[in-house]
């Protein structure tokens, strides 16, 4: 009998501000992570935690890395990205679950200073480089308003861009 292939879920929050026209995203700039260090990224992602829902996770981790509260009301589905380093090792399989929001209680600001070099706004149609590439495919997504509800991501060698 062959094992169950397993994935690693993960919640990714975009806050937003702005009008359409000049709709500005937080992000962070990653350093002493391990992964993508010195790139920009979602200002709060990370790991569903064993018996956590993705709604719950996205929630934690506004509150861990931003100091923020966060209603699960206020979470926008913007899409479910099913992506791989087609290296084969489980750690590397991954579902990440992209929600936006636009309302949130208290200040953004840097909780975790060892793993960010600060946070800031940048206009969807100005966005920083480099971007964490899954994450970059988003926010371009989001700035085209082209979301998908389902996206994959290094199946196809051309992901990569």
């Amino acid at each position: 009998m062959t094992s169950r292939f397993q994935v690693v879920p993960a919640a990714y929050l975009i806050l937003q501000r702005g009008e359409e026209s000049d709709r500005e995203v937080l992000l962070q700039y990653r350093r002493g992570t391990g992964y993508r260090d010195e790139h920009w990224a979602c200002a709060a992602a990370g790991h569903v935690e064993a018996g956590e829902s993705v709604l719950a996770a996205a929630v934690r981790e506004a509150r861990e890395e931003l100091g923020v509260t966060v209603a699960p009301n206020d979470l926008e589905p913007l899409t479910a990205m099913h992506r791989t380093h087609g290296n084969h090792r489980e750690i590397d399989e991954r579902v990440d679950f992209f929600f936006a929001c636009r309302r949130w209680s208290g200040t953004p600001r840097t909780m975790e200073p060892a793993k960010s070099a600060g946070l800031q706004w940048f206009r969807l149609d100005a966005l920083p480089a480099p971007v964490v590439p899954h994450e970059a495919c988003v926010l371009r997504a989001l700035r085209d308003g082209s979301t998908a509800a389902i996206q994959t991501y290094g199946f196809d060698r051309q992901d990569h861009r």
